[in-house]
Formats: structure tokens, sequence, C-alpha cells
């Protein structure tokens, strides 16, 4: 899927038919603010769109396949090139629609290009920094003699920050998007867009594995996405049965904030670490050497399954299934202590001293925990990879009798997803549980916890018939015994029921 990120004129080719008239008038209402703000028309308009994972939380760093869909909900930026005048420097005007809580701002750029982004303050313009910087990166590589111009911009964004949807992706998506599309390049490579994007919101401070950039700018209108990142990234659309009735999926907020660059350092950082951890300590024990991967600190979980499968200890005619249960029952054997194991405990299994491994895997994102527990982490990525492989041939192969028997087979592996996130990985909460259990007494077929956890949003499988029971059990059960005054508008927002979505566009 390396075709260039498409270019559209009219709103047809990006929204559902029922969504139009809203975004015809969100559209009119940016570019009249941008001339406003401006004094001038944008020259085009840049979108990314946030995600939902319907199965596969938490193994994108470990580099196991997701399968994830883009939804309407995206970031826009409205775009003017500002031209460079001999010598001065570059700079960049960057406003929001909501400048009550996103204030404007400004920034110059060096002649380097480099542009300073603190990580250790939560700036938006950060977001849009990342991305800038990372495509002036590529367009300097691509030409060492590139000239950079200037920027207007003006962001609308509807993807909900910390709802577990993925708006800072779509938002260093499209600010990557905007800044290669101003500076010139027609045509963007959706392959080097994403692969520029996950390296740029690491500068923001997150461990970010790739599959929200993935589903951002890879989806399809009416298809999942199949990610795969080993050995390299790829991505192909996968279509849903045409069943009667139709597969359909809702979206719930829990409104409990899960902000990972905030939480990061306990969170979700911590998780990475332990992932990564985990793969070394399994490939210290057995012998086995890894080799460098795209992992965010260099190795994997799946780096160590290649390994063992490259060495004389496994049957290389194994199936991948058959190769994550190994990988599991190896998980069971050596990584068996259920207290969780020191720093010193874990650098004496890797010969090295604690100062050298926490400079290895600490210091690049920091974290605070005083034991690391690897064995469950482990066990997660790998029964959550099992759980993506099952998901994805029911959806190749239906059976048979697909309208009575699939969806509830699908359902299954959603509730296992969560059960093994809740109790094993440990990245739901108490609101989210609670929200996934009133939707399977209300007639779901299964649901889960979607995004990064601890808070955000949960994903559910259910009938098209059974929508509005779910909707009225949430708004009863859950989002009025918290908040009894809560307001149409914001019940409203609370609930999306979801089709696929398009990825990235002009």
């Amino acid at each position: 899927m390396n075709e260039p990120v498409p270019v559209v004129q009219t709103l047809e080719d990006l929204y559902p038919r029922d969504a139009l008239e809203s975004q015809r008038a969100r559209f009119e209402h940016l570019k009249l603010r941008f001339s406003e703000l401006y004094g001038r028309s944008p020259l085009f308009v840049a979108r990314s769109p946030g995600r939902v994972n319907l199965i596969g939380e938490h193994i994108d760093y470990s580099l196991y396949e997701v399968l994830p869909m883009a939804i309407a909900a995206d970031v826009l930026i409205a775009v003017s090139p500002v031209p460079r005048k001999g010598q001065e420097e570059v700079k960049v005007h960057v406003a929001n629609l909501n400048p009550q809580k996103f204030k404007s701002g400004e920034f110059s750029v060096p002649k380097d290009g480099n542009v300073e982004i603190d990580a250790s303050t939560l700036q938006w313009t950060n977001y849009f920094k990342a991305g800038f910087s990372g495509a002036v990166g590529l367009l300097r590589k691509q030409n060492s003699r590139f000239a950079l111009c200037g920027m207007e911009v003006l962001i609308d964004g509807t993807v909900p920050a910390g709802g577990g949807l993925s708006s800072s992706a779509a938002f260093v998506c499209a600010s990557a998007l905007a800044t290669l599309r101003v500076n010139g390049s027609d045509k963007v490579p959706k392959n080097e867009l994403v692969e520029l994007a996950i390296v740029s919101e690491r500068s923001v401070g997150v461990n970010s594995g790739g599959m929200d950039q993935a589903a951002s700018v890879f989806s399809v209108r009416g298809d999942a996405v199949s990610i795969s990142f080993s050995p390299e990234l790829y991505a192909e659309a996968l279509p849903f049965p045409k069943i009667g009735p139709p597969i359909t999926f809702m979206i719930a907020q829990s409104f409990v904030a899960a902000d990972k660059h905030i939480a990061a350092p306990e969170q979700y950082n911590l998780r990475v670490v332990e992932c990564t951890l985990a793969a070394e300590v399994l490939a210290a024990k057995l012998g086995l050497k890894l080799k460098t991967d795209s992992g965010p600190l260099g190795s994997s979980l799946r780096g160590f399954q290649n390994a063992y499968y490259e060495s004389e200890k496994a049957d290389k005619r194994s199936s991948t299934e058959e190769q994550i249960r190994m990988m599991l029952s190896l998980t069971e054997k050596f990584l068996d202590n259920s207290e969780g194991y020191t720093r010193q405990e874990i650098a004496t299994t890797l010969s090295m001293s604690v100062e050298d491994l926490e400079q290895r895997f600490m210091t690049k994102f920091p974290i605070r925990a005083e034991r690391f527990h690897l064995g469950p982490r482990a066990r997660h990525v790998f029964t959550e990879a099992l759980r993506v492989q099952a998901f994805k041939q029911l959806l190749l192969n239906p059976p048979a009798d697909a309208d009575t028997v699939l969806l509830p087979k699908l359902g299954d592996i959603l509730n296992e997803s969560h059960a093994s996130s809740r109790d094993v990985y440990v990245h739901s909460c108490p609101e989210i549980d609670e929200m996934c259990e009133i939707a399977r007494r209300a007639g779901s077929y299964g649901g889960r916890v979607t995004g990064a956890g601890w808070g955000g949003c949960s994903v559910h499988l259910v009938p098209e018939d059974r929508v509005e029971a779910i909707e009225a059990a949430w708004e009863e059960k859950y989002y009025r015994k918290r908040e009894p005054n809560i307001t149409k508008e914001k019940l409203a927002e609370a609930v999306v029921v979801s089709e696929p979505g398009h990825g990235s566009m002009m």
C-alpha cells in the first residue's frame, strides 16, 4: 500500500452520506476563520483520521500484527505557504479553531531545520512540531539543497484527546502531510508518511509502536486494515464479510481521560520497557542473540520469536500459530517470577550492570517502577497475537452459517482480549470494565478496552437491532449514574456507531 496519499476535490470522497451536511458546514467554517485570521484563503486542507483498534492491543510495539480501522473523527489542517524572503528566518504560525483551549503559537525554524521539542512540557503545538520536523527531515534527505518555506496553519480536530482513538497520531500524520505538501511534495507515498510519523511522535515522549499512524494513513472506507511490522511495515485492506445482520461496531467513551503522555512513565512507556526486557531476558536464558529491529528500543518479542526459529532449537516447519504457542510455553517456563523482577535481577541475567541496564532501556523514555512484570506482559502479547490470527481468519474464511455463528465467535474473541487487558496486561480501568459488562447484558456480542487504556474508549461488536438498547443501557447505568445532569450534546458525543472510514487525504 505505498500508493500516494489521495488528493480529493469533494467531501463525498471523504465522509459517509449522513455526515456530509455537518462536514460541509465544518469545512466552510474552517476556511472562513482561516481567511479572517491570515487575510487569505488556505491553499489546501490536510486530513488524517483517528482510529479504533478492533483487536491486537499493545502488541504493535512488539511487532505483532494488529487489526484497526479508521473512524470519521479526524484532524483537519488548513494551510497556506509563506514564501521565504532572502535570508530571513522561516516562521510557522499555528492556530486552532478552539483558541480558548489551544493557544495560538509561532516558531522559527533554524537553518538546519531542527525544531526543538521539549517533551517535558504538554504544549499542544508539540504535536504539530513533531510532524513538521519529521517531514522536514525527509525533505532534506531527498534533497540536501531543499529550501523550506514558512506556513500559516489553522487546525480543527474532532478526535477526542485522551479518548483512546489516537488523536495524537492523527495530529502528527496530518501535520507531516501538510508540511510535505506545502513544500512541493505533490505525491506523498503512504509508507513514507507512516514511517516518518511513527518516529516523529516518539519525539513528544511516547514509545509509539506504529499501529496508530498506519491505521490513520492506510485505512480504506468500509474495510478493516491488517497491519504487520515484521519483517517490515505492511498493510492490506481486510473486507468485512457481507452478512445479515451486518457487522456493526459501537465505540463508547468512558470519559476517563487517558493521557498516555502524562502517565507514560508508569503506564504506556513502562509496558514498552517490560515487553522489551521480556524479549531480552528470554533470549539470554536461551543463549540467543537478538538482532536490532524496529521496536521502539531496538528489540522486541517478535524479534525473539524470529531469533528462536532461526536457531537450531526450533522446528522450522511450524505454522504461525504453532510458533506463537511455543513462545507462550517458553514464557511460562523462563519468566515464572510472579512477583516481578528487580533491576538487579534483570541486569544479572543480561550480564550487565544496573547502570548500563538503565542507560540502555530506561533513559530514552523515562519510566518509574521497582519491579518489572515480564511474564504477564509477554503472555498478553502472545495470546493477543493468537487472537488477532483467529479474528482475521474468521473474516477471511467465515463459517458456512456465518449469519448466526460468525458474530458470536468474533464477540468471544473481543471478550477474551478484554479479560487479558484487564487481568494480565493491566491497562483497563473499572469504568471500562463496567461499560463492557453493561453492553454484554444489553445484547452486545463482545467488547473490549481499545487504545492505550487506563480510561478512554471501548469498542463493541453488536447486533444491528440492539444498538438503541445498548445506548439506553449505558445512558441509564453508566453516564447518568456518573453525571446525573449530563447534557444531550455530551451524550451524543459519548457513543459512536461506526463504519470503517478513509485514511489520510488532501
